[in-house]
């Protein structure tokens, strides 16, 4: 855990330590957020560093000192990430972690990128410092990114390059949609390894919306705004290590058991809603063990959005008696 920290706290800081030219604050309404503000010949840039807290506060008082000893920092992260790997943690796959680095390094995660799905899930075995990458529920070959469409209009950056040319360097391209022009899904020739963009639907239906923050489109989708609100960084185990965004392992929890019971509609459902209970039941025992107060909040926040959430969350309760008896005991 303290080697795991560490790397975290040496990424965060080396994210502020690539300034280009002087940090800037920004408040729009009542969010405060931070810029690298630089200038390209006669034009002014700005990049986005994320919204202010105290610990981005911290990095940016220090980030010249930061800036100044950069390889150095680059060796102590490639250690930190063989230490970790001699401890039992999971280091990612060739293919997974070429990906991660490619949107990491264009912004992605950045500019509001949150990694979902099964490869966040993977990397909740550093923030919870119980290794199970290796197991069967933690297998995947896609990979998904979400991001909220407002946010990526209002931050006023966007990922550089964007993540279609991004991944285009690695052989990805735009996948066949219904809509030509609007493709949310990107496949990998030589493996057909899916990249798929997500973003939250507030209305009736789920449709293909843009993220320009991202360049791309993504799917839309109900409840998934529960699931990436507040994310938290996470750093994977690949090369120096990959700074990214995942959900709260708590959202993700809940998040999963609303999921599995939507999967009843679609055609494929048994393998994935079985992966998606055994997630879920895997984060709340762990949840239950030692964060019990963060999985009542998060489940009890849930229940009470309304009754759509309430019927999925009762019915995956019911679908595994297991998961039941652990939210029962809250």
């Amino acid at each position: 855990m303290a080697a795991y920290s560490d790397l975290l706290r040496a990424l965060l800081e080396d994210e502020v330590g690539e300034l280009r030219g002087t940090p800037q604050r920004v408040t729009r309404g009542t969010r405060t957020y931070w810029y690298d503000a630089y200038r390209v010949g006669g034009a002014s840039r700005k990049r986005y560093l994320g919204e202010e807290s105290e610990a981005l506060l911290a990095r940016i008082a220090g980030w010249r000192e930061l800036a100044a000893d950069r390889e150095a920092r680059a060796a102590r992260r490639a250690k930190l990430v063989r230490v970790l790997q001699a401890e039992g943690m999971t280091r990612l796959d060739r293919e997974t972690g070429d990906v991660l680095n490619a949107l990491a390094a264009a912004g992605a995660f950045r500019v509001g990128g949150v990694l979902v799905g099964t490869v966040a899930f993977r990397l909740y075995e550093g923030e919870l410092g119980i290794p199970f990458a290796s197991e069967d529920v933690a297998q995947t070959q896609d990979i998904d990114v979400a991001g909220f469409e407002r946010l990526s209009v209002a931050i006023g950056d966007a990922a550089d390059p964007g993540v279609i040319e991004a991944l285009g360097e690695l052989d990805f391209s735009p996948a066949p949609s219904l809509d030509p022009k609007r493709s949310w899904r990107l496949r990998r020739l030589r493996s057909d390894m899916l990249v798929e963009f997500l973003t939250p639907s507030f209305r009736d239906d789920e449709d293909v919306r843009d993220l320009p923050a991202l360049g791309v489109s993504a799917q839309s989708l109900h409840f998934l705004n529960f699931l990436i609100a507040e994310p938290i960084h996470a750093a994977a185990l690949y090369r120096q290590g990959v700074l990214v965004r995942i959900p709260r392992p708590e959202a993700y929890a809940v998040h999963k058991l609303i999921v599995a019971d939507r999967r009843r509609a679609e055609i494929d459902r048994g393998a994935k809603r079985r992966k998606d209970l055994l997630q879920a039941r895997r984060l709340i025992k762990l949840l239950r063990e030692d964060k019990p107060d963060l999985l009542k909040a998060s489940l009890e926040d849930a229940l009470s959005r309304g009754p759509s959430w309430r019927r999925h969350i009762e019915a995956s309760r019911t679908a595994d008696p297991e998961v039941g008896r652990l939210l029962d005991g809250l």
